[in-house]
């Protein structure tokens, strides 16, 4: 019957593209309210800038009651502005309002790409003619990596430049712009599609997109769905991925930075070649590497990152740590950021480490033991989340030999957040939790008062503040749980990660179920 469905999803998931063009994922609202609250924290404004923000705060509040989305971002992105030192412009009211949407954020590159000059909201920015477009595809820079400060970029090399357009409507959410640009010539690759918007010579603001192009994408497609329909039930979905992740990117429900085109593609070519050898390449495998299922409950295949030991042998049991992203991360967050910390303390310490993405990088890791959001769409990304994280854990106890009573739960940040919602809500699996940087509900303490915590913050976190972890801590003491708390004098929100993950696994191979080390 799963072969079915998962043959199905794919079919279906093409089926329900529209043949209007979808916008590509913008930045989550609350990726950005964090950004900007953090910001807010940091600045700390008085005085006219106060008065500002406070009235900026209360037009976002109205706004979000209304469901403006538009207005929303507009008022954040105005609100950073002003407390970076900057004046609002009209040139960036107009420049923030600007993105790109397409049908196929990945493309196959022999056929003409076509995308739209849109808004998101309208802008007061005076205009007196028609605007002129200009359209380049450039490299696309490295990624940020989380937990490490930003580098300084180049400029972007130009692979291709498309010109200028001139007609450009003034108001794009009226009329929007189409431009159908030739892309036959470019090599197999992400790049970044940048349009820039001018009155006359003057340059109202420029939008990007990140795009994936490939010749022969469609054929690509049809072998590995073929290749699939031919495989084991195990190994599906480890060749649907790239096919599934994509035409969730081309409806524009999630970002392109959660897809690896090159990569994902290339390893599911590498598994149905496997397959085909009558082979299964996970079998033996041992090191860092992803793996990928089926989420039944939104019919969507999910990747997670998983470090297994080099030492590993079926012939014992090996403790397991399911390890939680922050807001706005990846299952690739803890492999690829923090100094790549993880791994070696993994493989030291002998832990199986399994990383979900959670359905989506806002997903939240579900509502632990309180009430349900109201909203439909909220609750539904959040239970999806909650039930990404224990299907994972899953997915590894049937793989491999799990010793039950040592798996365990850490998580930075909204990781956190979802470490002290999960935590409470399966009190039987956890053996200790790792919050890091995070906050939860006291009252849920009562449902895990057998299991041992280790609790990281810093007391300069202005992302979240570290009352958050005290107020837990503080409850853990009058429960009488076991914990080890550690607060960072002078440290930062992300800052504490690093220097404190080895305290965390030393923590974790010191404490397994029922047996209950001194406090």
């Amino acid at each position: 019957m799963k072969t079915i469905r998962l043959a199905a999803a794919a079919a279906l998931l093409f089926m329900l593209v529209p043949t209007e063009a979808q916008p590509q994922a913008l930045t989550s609202l609350s990726s950005l309210r964090t950004s900007y609250n953090t910001r807010k924290a940091t600045v700390r404004p008085t005085g006219e800038l106060k008065t500002q923000i406070d009235a900026i705060d209360q037009e976002i509040a109205a706004a979000t009651r209304q469901g403006k989305t538009g207005d929303v971002r507009r008022l954040m992105a105005k609100g950073q502005v002003l407390l970076s030192g900057r004046p609002w412009t009209g040139e960036l009211d107009f420049s923030n309002s600007i993105v790109l949407r397409t049908e196929n954020v990945i493309a196959d590159s022999s056929k003409p790409y076509t995308v739209r000059i849109e808004q998101i909201y309208s802008p007061s920015t005076e205009l007196s003619q028609s605007l002129t477009a200009h359209a380049k595809l450039q490299k696309r820079p490295a990624p940020a990596v989380a937990g490490a400060a930003p580098a300084a970029q180049a400029p972007p090399e130009v692979v291709k430049d498309f010109g200028s357009v001139a007609g450009v409507s003034r108001d794009l959410r009226e009329s929007p712009y189409r431009l159908e640009l030739d892309i036959h010539d470019i090599v197999d690759g992400t790049y970044v599609l940048a349009v820039e918007v001018l009155d006359d010579t003057r340059s109202l603001g420029t939008t990007n997109l990140a795009v994936n192009l490939r010749k022969g994408l469609d054929q690509v497609v049809a072998q590995l769905e073929a290749d699939a329909r031919r495989a084991p039930e195990a190994l599906r979905a480890d060749i649907l991925f790239p096919i599934d992740r994509m035409r969730n990117v081309n409806r524009g429900l999630l970002e392109m930075r959660t897809f690896d085109p090159e990569k994902d593609f290339a390893a599911a070519q590498e598994v149905a070649t496997a397959v085909k050898a009558g082979k299964n390449p996970f079998a033996t495998r041992t090191g860092d590497f992803k793996r990928h299922y089926l989420l039944q409950t939104v019919n969507e295949i999910m990747p997670y990152r998983m470090y297994v030991p080099k030492t590993y042998t079926a012939s014992r049991a090996y403790p397991l740590v399911i390890a939680l992203h922050g807001l706005g991360g990846t299952e690739d967050s803890f492999f690829d950021g923090y100094n790549g910390a993880m791994p070696p303390l993994a493989e030291q310490h002998g832990f199986i480490v399994a990383t979900p993405l959670g359905f989506r990088v806002d997903g939240g890791y579900g509502w632990g033991i309180g009430n349900p959001p109201a909203d439909p769409t909220t609750r539904r990304s959040q239970q999806a989340s909650e039930d990404d994280v224990m299907q994972v854990l899953q997915q590894v106890k049937q793989q491999y030999k799990i010793d039950e009573n040592r798996i365990y739960l850490m998580g930075h940040s909204l990781g956190a957040i979802g470490t002290w919602k999960v935590g409470p809500k399966f009190p039987d699996v956890w053996a200790a939790l790792g919050p890091i940087s995070g906050s939860g509900n006291a009252a849920s303490l009562e449902r895990i008062k057998n299991i041992p915590q280790i609790v990281v913050h810093g007391d300069d976190d202005r992302t979240v503040n570290v009352q958050g972890s005290r107020t837990m801590v503080a409850k853990m003491k009058e429960l009488g749980i076991e914990h080890k708390y550690i607060e960072v004098p002078g440290g930062s929100h992300g800052g504490v990660v690093v220097p404190n993950l080895a305290a965390i696994f030393q923590f974790f191979d010191e404490h397994k179920k029922g047996a209950r080390a001194s406090q």
